[in-house]
């Protein structure tokens, strides 16, 4: 079995780099996602980059500085060795005019003693050091030299200026036998010019220590001959300066510097040396030259240790600057993450906890929005959940409150009673005295329960309308009893308002857990079957009435009825049928009603009023309702790719109405597509809205914001005032078949429709008439101008199917008014 080592890329491979980048990359991605790692990254980022091109450029303008030092330190030598050049031939003429002035000298001159000439030559000589030294007439020839040195002499006399220049001091460098000499000469003189005597004095060590002690460079004698090879002249005669100057004779071939070569660079012993020649003179195929050297290593050392220091400083400052970018990181981040922190909990829901942040610039007013934020949210969540679970009316919790409070307490097993309190005669109260005394009067009620000695784990709630309910927590159905009957005598207690004296009664009903119900939505339904049991007593009964199953004879059929109810939905039995409605001024077919029926697989068809009661009782009506407009919108959808467009009126219960969840449904369903808001028309009773009048009024105004038709069902059969009436958002009236159907036979019920015609069309609705069944009515309708009409005559409930092939079957009706009616058009 392997190793595991040997599973690991070899150390230096790719795979071993593409591996460590992938490390590095990971470690880093929690810094890199950081803001205050990101900032630092960016100041320290900048920081570097800039001191990195002040370094370079401080570092080239260094570089560039030492270069033109050591080329002005060259330049300089190469002057200094010029003049100490012209200082030693003009000490070395001196000494040579000594020569030239003796008489003895010019005597043997004079007579051609040539033995006598030569002598003095190497006398002399010898005296001033030099090595060469020759005698030569005007014309050029050579007469004497000094010992053993004649073809040295006719080298030298051939680089001598000619006649023209005899008479006059000059001085020369030259290559002999592979050295450097200087070789000065002066005229002889009797007293006229009769010749000239050369002196020759070997370049050497002398000559450099001069150069090095003045220039402080290092100088070096060198060769070059006619096959451009340079030789250079050792400093002395140690094996170290012999092999040194190999050395340096080899760089100088190599780089084959012409006899205006350019300043190189070259290495001795380890160290570079920046170099320049300078030509001191040619003799036939050689030339001879001294080498300058300044140390490149000595030359740009200051400048290094000044680069070296600026490396210190920047990497001190580079240092300073990451804790300080650090810590403004920490003071920008700090606060962010605070808000950060602070957000998270506003997202959770927390919108007690204060934001509290340190901070004196932006991120303080951020943190000041958030704040405020903070409190809107806060004011709105409460108003929110006291919309949602408090009665604005009364101050009291409402039905939301009541189901989780009554399902928390059921949830852990407790004994529990509730009662369901429904007021009498409530509504003649409204009718008579009005809304505004209505709900005067139950905030009364609502503080006469409040005050009536329940125990403070009781809870009292506003059910709706004018329903009322009371959770008695650990009290069984006896204890249920004695409180109903004190809050009963409590509230028949005569109540003053406005010098009205009101006599208030209720039926209460009771529901205890566990025994008639193990959840809320059971006891709620059965303590409401025992209120409306008392209340269907005669007044001389207690009015208090304990759920049993004797008061719900049908219980098991009822509870059998809504399982099957629910069956129906889920298996597709609730069939959608249509009845249309007529545009009176065109005939054209506008809309259609929205009907149910049910298609019982045992039963067969079901009647409406065998189970619609049922379902508003039960709130299972809003089940229904979800399923007609569902079904409308397909319908409407297919008509539609037919080429026809109509409006669909969907009738709503007072649960449906009451329902704070209706509009979003609504906006659900659209947002989905297929049906827009205005093919659509919701149809209410005037009884439905008189439940919860603020409530209704509030559901009525978002439904209509959204663009839904609204219009009041069976118009003239309720108690609504027109006052308030006029405050809902309505587009149409619908007149209850009631006064369409008798408007022939009955002058009153003509009266009446004619004067909701007018009414509607003056408030800027449109009417629809129900119950048109036969052609007179029609004919009626039309002429007090009716807009739509709906009814047996046109058209009955049809299946939703054959709705299609009636429209192409459709003839508006033609029918005459018959002249006793004239006069009420």
């Amino acid at each position: 079995m392997p190793s595991r080592h040997t599973l690991l890329p070899p150390a230096g491979s790719p795979a071993h780099r593409s591996q460590r980048k992938r490390l590095l990359a990971r470690l880093w991605r929690p810094f890199s996602r950081r803001l205050q790692w990101r900032i630092v990254g960016l100041f320290v980022g900048l920081l570097v980059l800039v001191q990195a091109a002040s370094f370079l450029a401080i570092r080239r303008d260094l570089e560039a500085n030492a270069r033109h030092t050591i080329a002005q330190e060259l330049a300089t030598g190469d002057k200094v060795l010029r003049r100490l050049l012209a200082a030693n031939a003009q000490n070395l003429a001196d000494a040579s005019k000594v020569l030239a002035a003796d008489f003895g000298f010019r005597a043997a001159v004079a007579s051609g003693d040539r033995a006598t000439v030569a002598d003095a030559l190497d006398n002399h000589g010898a005296r001033i050091g030099a090595e060469l030294a020759f005698y030569a007439d005007l014309r050029g020839q050579l007469v004497a030299t000094s010992t053993g040195q004649p073809d040295a002499a006719l080298q030298a006399l051939a680089m001598l200026p000619r006649q023209g220049a005899a008479t006059a001091e000059a001085s020369t460098v030259a290559v002999f036998e592979g050295r450097p000499f200087q070789i000065v000469t002066v005229a002889v003189r009797a007293p006229q010019p009769i010749g000239q005597v050369s002196m020759g004095f070997p370049l050497g060590a002398a000559l450099l220590r001069d150069v090095e002690q003045i220039a402080g460079l290092r100088a070096v004698l060198a060769v070059r001959f006619a096959d451009g090879a340079w030789q250079v002249q050792p400093t002395d005669a140690s094996r170290e300066a012999a092999e040194q100057a190999d050395r340096l004779s080899a760089q100088l071939r190599q780089l084959a510097a012409g006899p205006a070569a350019a300043d190189a660079t070259v290495n001795l012993d380890g160290e570079w040396y920046a170099t320049r020649v300078v030509m001191l003179g040619r003799s036939p195929g050689t030339e001879a030259a001294a080498l300058l050297l300044q140390s490149v290593d000595e030359a740009v050392a200051p400048f290094r240790r000044l680069q070296l220091i600026l490396l210190a400083i920047s990497a001190a400052g580079l240092g300073v600057f990451f804790v300080g970018s650090i810590v403004t990181a920490r003071n920008i981040t700090r606060p962010i993450q605070a808000l950060s922190r602070s957000a998270e909990r506003l997202g959770a829901g927390d919108y007690a906890t204060p934001v509290v942040v340190q901070a004196r610039d932006e991120v303080r007013d951020l943190a000041r929005s958030f704040e405020a934020m903070r409190r809107g949210m806060q004011q709105r969540e409460a108003q929110v959940r006291r919309l949602a679970y408090w009665d604005t009316l009364t101050g009291l919790p409402n039905r939301a409150q009541f189901h989780d409070v009554l399902s928390h307490q059921l949830a852990q097993g407790r004994a529990m009673s509730v009662l369901m309190l429904d007021l009498d005669r409530f509504k003649h109260v409204n009718d008579v005295l009005g809304h505004a005394f209505g709900d005067r009067l139950l905030r009364q009620i609502a503080a006469r329960l409040g005050a009536s000695g329940l125990r403070e784990q009781d809870l009292v709630a506003r059910l709706g309308g004018d329903e009322f309910a009371v959770m008695l927590p650990g009290a069984d159905a006896d204890v249920a009893v004695d409180v109903a009957m004190r809050l009963r005598r409590r509230l028949e207690e005569p109540l003053t308002l406005d010098d009205h004296t009101i006599d208030v009664s209720a039926g209460i009903g009771i529901a205890a857990h566990p025994a008639h119900g193990q959840t809320a939505d059971a006891l709620l339904v059965r303590a409401e079957m025992a209120m409306y049991a008392a209340k269907s007593q005669p007044s001389h009964e207690v009015g208090v009435v304990t759920y049993s199953p004797q008061i719900d004879s049908s219980s098991e059929a009822s509870l059998s009825l809504l399982t099957e109810l629910r069956a129906a939905v889920a298996q597709d039995q609730l069939r959608l049928y249509l009845q249309p409605k007529i545009a009176m001024a065109s005939g054209e077919v506008v809309g259609a009603e929205a009907l149910v029926r049910w298609q019982h697989p045992q039963r067969g068809m079901i009647p409406p009023m065998q189970f619609i009661p049922f379902a508003e009782q039960t709130g299972f009506i809003r089940e229904l309702t979800g399923w007609m407009i569902e079904r409308c919108s397909m319908r409407y959808a297919e008509l539609q790719r037919q080429g026809v467009a109509l409006k669909f009126a969907i009738n709503l219960s007072t649960r449906d109405l009451l329902d704070q969840h209706l509009p979003a449904k609504m906006e659900r369903l659209f947002a989905r597509g297929g049906v827009q808001p205005q093919a659509l028309c919701l149809e209410i009773t005037e009884s439905a809205i008189m439940d919860d009048p603020e409530r209704a009024l509030q559901t009525l105004q978002r439904l209509h914001a959204m663009g839904l038709r609204l219009s009041i069902d069976d118009f003239g059969t309720g108690y609504s005032s027109l006052a308030y009436l006029k405050r809902l958002p309505l587009h149409e009236l619908k007149i209850d078949r009631s006064f369409v159907m008798a408007m022939e036979t009955d002058r009153a019920d003509l009266k009446i429709v004619r004067s909701t015609i007018d009414l509607a069309h003056n408030l800027g609705l449109t009417v629809c008439a129900e119950g048109v069944e036969n052609a007179q009515t029609w004919a009626l309708l039309k002429a007090l101008h009716c807009d739509e009409a709906q009814g047996y005559l046109m058209g009955k409930p049809m299946p939703e199917a054959d709705f299609a092939d009636w429209l192409l079957g459709w003839s508006a009706p033609q029918a005459r008014l018959r002249t006793e009616f004239t006069p009420f058009v």
